[in-house]
């Protein structure tokens, strides 16, 4: 499976994405139900208030994205403990632009 990865643009300087980048390849965590994934894209949500997720994700998709995944800085705060308050409504507004079809996965590790 491809997928793209949105994730928080605050967090970028803290983190590089590594474990974002081995779990994916190695079918873990947030991966366990897809198994091993390669990653098409990997975008930050393009800061508060996260509005250019949107875009982002169908970006990705129409270049292959077969799901989309929301690295855990977003849903779960890594690695600072601060979840993005944003985040219910970026997960919605992508869910709604892209359709029930296609898979939304909230977290990465």
């Amino acid at each position: 499976m491809k997928v793209g990865i949105i994730r928080c643009q605050l967090t970028e300087d803290m983190c590089p994405g590594n474990t974002d980048f081995k779990v994916a390849r190695e079918g873990a965590l947030g991966f366990a139900e897809t198994g091993p994934v390669e990653i098409v894209g990997f975008l930050s949500c393009g800061g508060c208030s996260g509005k250019k997720a949107v875009t982002r994700a169908k970006l990705m998709v129409d270049r292959g994205a077969e799901a989309i995944v929301f690295a855990s800085c977003m849903k779960n705060g890594n690695p600072i403990g601060y979840p993005c308050p944003h985040f219910a409504s970026i997960k919605g507004a992508v869910e709604k632009k892209l359709g029930p079809e296609m898979k939304i996965i909230d977290w990465t590790h």
